[in-house]
């Protein structure tokens, strides 16, 4: 431990324990002064030159040893990720063995039965043997989108989505999370989280825009910072692989102009210049670069027409060559199959563009067939499946899979603990953002008041938590363990204040309160079928507003994965709070409507006064929004 003060801030904080953060919780946390983040602090730099060209140099022998010891069938199998369940009677699981598997993954909602820490690292360890009894035992990557927590297992500590995080613009924040996450997705013996998303969002319409940080560079460039978080020091005790994605330009699709009819813009076209491109959507990458990032996920999106998983210029000689990417390049879900053509065309297409290793969740059989017969051809170089093999195996030496190919229970006490969840909270203050407080109606009186809270939003913690929560698109209702914000509320208010809950009240229900606190907003989705092509408020909740604000003095909280249209109802609000997407602490929303903390945090992403004036972004001509970027109150 002597040696930490040398390490960068991300570092020093990876090689020490969370248990310290129970000071998170609204009496206290950690320091917030260090919300800068140059994002081009390197490991080199501090644990010196001479020691870092030394470890590089002892990678790189292990990986020409191995690399030179290997059969193409074993390298083709490394650069193969299937999906956990498409191991079956059809494909049993000593094809892990036989195919020399080198990664698996849970998709969304891809859980073992019971979905406990225990049960993951049973079954990760099962899958494991099976690939340590190869001819050369090398170990497999397992992952997981663990994106805001590790939100596929029941009872892990979810944070806010990104969107929300990027309303607190708090990269040290952000740092915290990513060690805290990478606690719980090692305790559940998974080596491999698919975050962060680095996309830059430019049009709310799109059902990924919670997963990004905001629609402006800077504020995803700082909060990469969340890699030092994951990673840690790599091979250590806690330390995780990240996987920055989608690249590049996903955030930027233009609306309607995808070919699949269930998508409006999610894997779109991002139609713009290579200029515009460099300077809005690369910098976040080129950040997560400089950190170290150990795997990038490419985009399903195109950019001018051209599939992202078929572009060489941008994966190969910008990402690995002009920014130094060491890691791997891994594809997402089934998307080489959307590069037009036949599936050898596919296949070739995708591995010479600059793919290393191809997620083909249920199709691993047909996809190492046709890549052995591609080189065998000669359309895929053999130096090419050296370059993505060696790339895989780098990051499994530096990441000690060889040395702990097994899971261990070191972390099992710090799944969804009590110091996680005093971070969570931490996190939700710093996400709100205060956008009207008409009279001084917040803060709320703790004592003698009497409180009505209504709403959809009000008692649920799936729509807090939002898609990619035990489920891949979510869902309504009390799936997993946390406190909803009606609980927050009760918790909060004083003895002598009564609180009751009323999801649609009527104009009499609401009278003879002291105040409303009126949670509205989305149900839970993810990508695609969360593409809208107008984004209004449930007629429920419209109601729910109209009879509280009209009989009460009355705060509107929205929670939502971005900007709603509420700009004919927002005069007869006397205070409106974007909440975003909390995860599973809504207490942390209940700490600042009753002033334990106050509002810091400031709009990501420009709030539009209507539909028809998105895609809206600040440096427009004639911008006008509702609310604008950057925007955001305190008491």
């Amino acid at each position: 431990m002597r040696h930490l003060a040398r390490l960068p801030r991300g570092l020093v904080m990876a090689a020490a324990t969370l248990s310290s953060l129970v000071s998170c919780s609204s009496e206290s946390g950690p320091r917030d002064a260090e919300r800068e983040d140059t994002a081009e602090e390197s490991t080199s730099a501090f644990i010196g030159a001479e020691d870092a060209a030394s470890l590089e140099a002892k990678l790189d022998a292990r990986v020409r040893d191995l690399l030179a010891r290997m059969t193409l069938d074993e390298k083709i199998g490394q650069m193969t990720q299937a999906e956990r369940t498409s191991f079956n009677a059809t494909n049993p699981t000593t094809d892990i063995r036989d195919y020399g598997i080198g990664s698996i993954l849970s998709g969304g909602g891809s859980t073992p039965e019971g979905n406990t820490p225990e049960a993951w690292r049973k079954m990760v360890d099962e899958f494991q043997k099976l690939a340590l009894s190869s001819r050369l035992g090398i170990p497999l990557l397992y992952g997981a989108d663990a994106v805001h927590g590790h939100g596929n297992v029941y009872g892990a500590t979810v944070f806010p989505h990104n969107l929300g995080l990027g309303a607190s613009r708090n990269a040290n924040l952000v740092r915290w999370i990513g060690r805290a996450t990478a606690e719980e997705v090692s305790a559940t013996g998974v080596h491999w989280t698919f975050s962060p998303c680095l996309c830059v969002v430019q049009d709310e319409r799109w059902g990924r825009s919670y997963e990004s940080f905001g629609e402006e560079p800077e504020i995803a460039t700082s909060l990469s910072a969340i890699i030092d978080g994951y990673q840690g020091l790599p091979g250590r005790p806690g330390s995780i692989l990240a996987a920055a994605k989608h690249y590049v330009g996903d955030g930027g699709t233009k609306f309607g102009t995808s070919t699949t009819e269930n998508y409006l813009i999610d894997q779109g076209d991002t139609q713009v210049s290579e200029a515009e491109l460099r300077a809005r959507h690369l910098p976040p990458f080129k950040a997560a670069v400089a950190r170290g990032v150990s795997t990038v996920m490419a985009s399903f999106s195109s950019w001018n027409g051209t599939k992202m998983h078929a572009q060489k210029y941008l994966l190969t000689d910008v990402l690995k060559k002009e920014l130094g990417f060491k890691g791997f390049i891994v594809s997402d879900w089934h998307a080489i199959e959307q590069i037009p053509g036949d599936y050898p065309y596919q296949v070739r297409t995708s591995i010479n563009a600059g793919i290393d290793m191809v997620m083909v969740p249920f199709d691993y059989k047909p996809f190492i067939t046709t890549l052995k017969a591609e080189v065998q051809a000669g359309n895929v170089a053999q130096s090419r499946i050296d370059d993505a093999v060696s790339r895989i195996l780098r990051e499994k030496f530096r990441f000690g899979l060889f040395e702990h190919p097994y899971s261990s229970d070191r972390y099992a006490d710090s799944f969804g603990s009590k110091a996680h969840r005093a971070l969570a909270r931490k996190a939700v203050q710093e996400s709100l953002v205060l956008l009207k407080n008409e009279g001084r109606v917040l803060p709320l009186a703790s004592h003698g008041t009497r409180i009505l809270v209504a709403g959809t939003n009000a008692d649920d913690l799936g729509n807090q938590a939002g898609g990619w929560t035990i489920t891949w698109q979510g869902m309504s209702g009390h799936h997993t363990m946390g406190t909803t914000i009606l609980e927050g509320i009760r918790q909060t208010a004083g003895k002598r204040s009564t609180v009751d809950y009323v999801k649609t009240p009527t104009a009499e229900q609401s009278s003879g309160y002291d105040v409303g606190i009126v949670v509205v907003g989305e149900t839970p989705y993810a990508e695609g079928p969360g593409d809208r092509a107008d984004l209004p408020l449930r007629a429920e909740d419209q109601a729910a507003i109209d009879n509280v604000c009209g009989a009460t003095k009355c705060v509107v909280v929205v929670v939502s994965g971005r900007p709603l249209i509420l700009t004919d109802r927002v005069n007869t609000m006397n205070a409106l709070v974007a909440a975003w997407l909390p995860g599973t602490e809504g207490q942390g929303v209940a700490d600042v409507l009753f002033g334990r903390r106050n509002f810091v945090g400031k709009l990501p992403i420009t709030w539009p006064k209507s539909i028809s004036q998105l895609p809206s972004h600040k440096d427009d001509p004639g911008y006008d929004p509702l609310f604008p970027y950057g925007f955001g109150l305190k008491y």
